[in-house]
């Protein structure tokens, strides 16, 4: 370890001590964004949705039960590095196989501790997400790199964590279609589960997919901005009234777009496991959050949003509860439903899987 700062493209600093992989050239820099699960921090550090930011912990203590294969989202996390307030250097668990450290250091991904994160988020919520700069290097050095970062607004980054080719996972009895933005592992447990999954890279074409006659296509989470995806959106629109069409996180937004609505970015958006959505109506199915003016705790991540009444022929089925933002819309003219959430997360702990449900009474419905 070695002393280190972390700066803002605003120019604020805060001093630490380098832990992790070490950056190239000593700076790591990326889109700062704050996440306030109290556990769950691998699943949060492998998910392909934070590619190109920099993930900062709320949660004092990080890393005290360790890193372990089963947690990983993803082959690899994508995030740019980590902030944390203090890394536990003795996990302790019986799954565990080596510590956060050690992780981070084996698959690059510097980070820098002993940061005074309350004061950090507190800058954030002010401040909005703001570009970074964090290593052993002086002040105006890392200020300069802030500032040079771009950030992920109008970039595509869902091709670069994409699948480069299509592979084919669970055994259920429908067939599914899942286009790979981001997607997690999670997810895919969750659909394979009822149906034979084929995950297909972002760029993959709607004839394509509808070749194979799937009984539903899912649309995965994913990093940046998807006014910056029009192909994506082109291939939603295509596939719409042709098949049931479910989207998650990043696909919400493409649908919602390919429905003829917009988008926008939130001040230092949603990232956390424990934000209050309520469910504005029920459409038959039961579960926990599965009734009118039900309440879900939900897990979240992304820097973009569905703008309000922006989305015709569409109702808005889900809405958060801090802030009032669109969690769900489903249309009114075609089988097709999003959510904002993750409901193959578990924080409430399992208010939301009644969707998946919803997803296959639409495939049945279909067939």
């Amino acid at each position: 370890m070695s002393e280190a700062l972390l700066v803002l493209a605003d120019g604020a600093v805060f001093e630490g001590e380098t832990v992790g992989a070490a950056a190239p050239d000593g700076v790591a820099t990326g889109e700062l964004v704050f996440n306030t699960v109290m556990s769950g921090y691998q699943e949060v550090i492998t998910d392909p949705s934070y590619a190109g930011q920099v993930i900062a912990f709320t949660y004092p203590h990080i890393g005290n039960y360790g890193a372990a294969p089963d947690d990983d989202e993803s082959r690899r996390p994508w995030c740019r590095g980590v902030v944390v307030r203090d890394l536990a250097s003795r996990p302790s668990s019986w799954r565990c196989v080596e510590s956060l450290g050690g992780f981070l250091d084996r698959h690059g991904v510097p980070g820098i501790a002993g940061v005074d994160t309350r004061r950090l988020t507190r800058h954030i919520r002010e401040a909005g997400a703001l570009p970074c700069a964090f290593g052993p290097l002086d002040e105006g050095t890392l200020l300069a790199a802030a500032r040079a970062e771009p950030g992920t607004e109008g970039v595509d980054l869902a091709t670069a964590v994409s699948t480069p080719e299509r592979y084919r996972t669970g055994d259920g009895p429908y067939r599914v279609v899942a286009y790979d933005f981001g997607v997690k592992r999670a997810m895919l447990r969750r659909l394979g589960a009822m149906a034979r999954v084929d995950v297909v890279p972002a760029t993959t074409p709607a004839a394509e997919v509808l070749a194979d006659r799937p009984d539903g296509v899912l649309l995965s989470n994913g990093p940046g901005d998807p006014a910056a995806l029009g192909y994506a959106v082109d291939t939603v629109a295509a596939l719409l009234g042709s098949v049931p069409v479910f989207g998650i996180c990043l696909g919400h937004q493409l649908l919602a777009t390919a429905l003829g609505g917009t988008t926008y970015k939130l001040t230092f958006g949603h990232h956390g496991g424990n934000h209050p959505v309520r469910r504005l109506e029920s459409n038959g199915v039961a579960g926990p959050g599965g009734r009118p003016g039900g309440v879900e705790i939900t897990s979240q991540n992304h820097n973009y949003a569905v703008a309000e009444g922006s989305v015709p022929d569409a109702d808005v089925t889900h809405v958060n509860l801090n802030d009032g933002v669109v969690e769900g819309l489903r249309s009114r003219e075609v089988a097709a439903f999003g959510v904002q959430y993750h409901p193959e997360a578990g924080p409430g702990p399992h208010d939301a899987e009644y969707l998946f449900e919803e997803f296959r009474l639409l495939m049945e419905a279909g067939r």
